[in-house]
């Protein structure tokens, strides 16, 4: 019978507030977008998932669509949940997406009021639960009228099957367009869960990180590590068939041997600090307030643990970020 460690909040994890909203999540949140798929085994995910939560990490992120195989990730945790976590229901913060493809047919995708209302009950009946506490529109639907989303999510509240909304992969004029929505009908919108990333800083040059500063609301980095390239794995070069994120494509735009050079010099800052890079990447991103916290995912628990040692240093120089910024940008 799984007992939760007693010191799970003694302060290793902060815990970080989305602007001046109610929401609170640890600086780092599991992600199950990877490794929680139909193939998965279902013992070394439970240990991970249960050995982030003894460290602190009381947010899980996932989505409709998270496998791989439509809701494996989803029917994958609520297994880890029903077994072990469901006592703790209320210090967790469970959160899931709908958007991208989930199942065949028109209303499989998108965000009408049919497909983000059909997906949710899905995802509670996956995972044994009677709300999510975040639930996202998980990308901007370019065929709906915002309010019909902006809406169907207010209604999602209205309904208890949700406390708060977020939005996913919406740029800044996206962002203002539904904010402005929210505001209107008092919805709880709390965070854009966008990637970001040293490498990907499309959030910085687009303007949605102000604008969420602006309006005290949050941020959740994803692919904090741009699919392993902030790590020590591709310091000797990357490969031909290596695979980028389509949000991080412009990280490649020099070639694959400058960003290795880079890679190195970066790695360089990070023995500096006492980090590797995985760990500097990381705290790099919390040294923003407006990042309420990182999505990170693991296979393994000496994996979670390499990560979880990010946060003991998020402080940076001012000739840290300099240097950083300028290899980045060089």
């Amino acid at each position: 019978m799984y007992a939760a460690d007693e010191n799970r909040y003694d302060g290793r994890m902060p815990v970080r507030r989305a602007g001046n909203k109610g929401l609170q999540l640890p600086a780092v949140s599991f992600g199950m977008w990877h490794s929680f798929g139909d193939e998965a085994n279902y013992s070394d995910s439970e240990k991970v998932i249960l050995k982030a939560f003894d460290s602190g990490i009381f947010s899980f992120d996932l989505a409709y669509n998270y496998g791989p195989g439509s809701g494996a990730a989803e029917r994958l945790f609520g297994q880890v949940y029903q077994a072990n976590l469901k006592p703790y229901r209320d210090e967790l913060v469970i959160t899931t997406k709908a958007g991208y493809h989930m199942w065949p047919g028109p209303y499989g995708q998108m965000s009408s009021r049919k497909t983000l209302i059909n997906a949710l009950d899905g995802s509670l009946k996956r995972m044994g639960l009677d709300y999510v506490d975040i639930y996202y529109s998980h990308r901007f639907d370019p065929n709906t009228d915002p309010a019909e989303t902006a809406e169907a999510l207010d209604s999602i509240v209205r309904s208890g099957k949700a406390l708060y909304i977020g939005i996913s992969n919406y740029n800044n004029a996206q962002t203002k367009a539904i904010m402005k929505i929210f505001k209107e009908l008092h919805t709880p919108f709390v965070v854009n869960q966008l990637s970001y990333n040293m490498l990907n800083r499309e959030v910085e040059d687009d303007g949605v990180l102000d604008t969420l500063k602006e309006n005290n609301l949050g941020m959740v980095a994803y692919g904090p590590l741009a699919e392993g390239l902030l790590t020590n794995r591709y310091l000797g070069g990357i490969p031909e068939d290596f695979q980028i994120h389509w949000s991080s494509t412009d990280v490649m735009d020099q070639g694959r041997a400058k960003l290795t050079e880079k890679l190195n010099q970066l790695n360089e800052i990070a023995k500096n600090r006492d980090q590797t890079m995985a760990q500097m990447s990381l705290a790099w991103l919390l040294k923003d307030p407006v990042v309420v916290s990182v999505v990170t995912g693991a296979s393994k628990v000496s994996h979670l643990e390499d990560n979880l040692k990010a946060v003991q240093n998020i402080r940076f120089s001012a000739d840290e970020i300099e240097k950083i910024d300028s290899i980045i940008k060089g």
